[in-house]
């Protein structure tokens, strides 16, 4: 059956000029690294507003130059944003210009380059986790193995509100994603066309991570 991203409840798939001009500056493989690291931010920036639409907030009292009032403040040690290492970290940082203070988590998967599987390597998450609302965070969602494992890790530690944010997905990555976690929003920047022999995505933009730290040759 053909894919349509419309089957998905969960999943949005953001439509905005400056979010796909930027986009298709990331997939520029001319695009260096500095540019490409600065990209990655602001298109977190972007995705960020949108998928943090509803967080909570609560009223404090401010004075303006006119009178006393009570105003909406973010609840921000009730949000917590985990960027899947390595190259979810680059979206990490715009995340925290939106919202300063919030705290932050990390999970470490590596795709094994014969299984194509993810392989955990790292996990350090906020104790009260329960009790916040969680972004999970990576550029990329390919086969969707890494995003699954992740949510895995996330309610294993007890993690009840997850949402999870990418740049660009493969239809492959959406579909098993939302199979497994129909119950978790998925904000898309872009929807790819497909997977490749190798498990990447097309015409997708390489390596992220590799991008990102200027871990690849001519990346300077």
């Amino acid at each position: 059956m053909e894919f349509n991203v419309k089957d998905y409840k969960n999943v949005t798939l953001l439509n905005h000029p400056l979010l796909s001009h930027k986009i298709t500056q990331l997939r520029d493989k001319s695009t260096k690294t500095n540019q490409f690291k600065l990209l990655v931010k602001e298109i977190a920036i972007l995705e960020g507003y949108e998928a943090l639409r509803n967080i909570e907030t609560h009223l404090v009292e401010v004075e303006t130059p006119i009178e006393k009032t009570l105003q909406p403040v973010v609840s921000r040690k009730k949000l917590c944003f985990v960027p899947i290492l390595r190259a979810g970290l680059g979206m990490a940082d715009g995340m925290l210009e939106l919202v300063p203070g919030a705290t932050c988590g990390h999970i470490g998967l590596y795709r094994d380059e014969v299984t194509k599987e993810p392989v955990e390597y790292y996990c350090k998450l906020p104790v009260d986790i329960d009790e916040m609302d969680v972004y999970l965070i990576d550029p990329m969602l390919a086969t969707g193995g890494s995003a699954i494992d992740a949510v895995n890790m996330l309610k294993k530690h007890g993690a009840k509100k997850i949402t999870f944010i990418c740049i660009i997905a493969a239809p492959e990555g959406v579909k098993a994603f939302c199979e497994k976690n129909p119950d978790i929003p998925l904000y898309i920047g872009a929807l790819d066309r497909e997977l490749n022999e190798n498990a990447y995505i097309c015409p997708g933009l390489g390596d992220c991570g590799d991008r990102i730290f200027g871990t690849v040759k001519g990346a300077k």
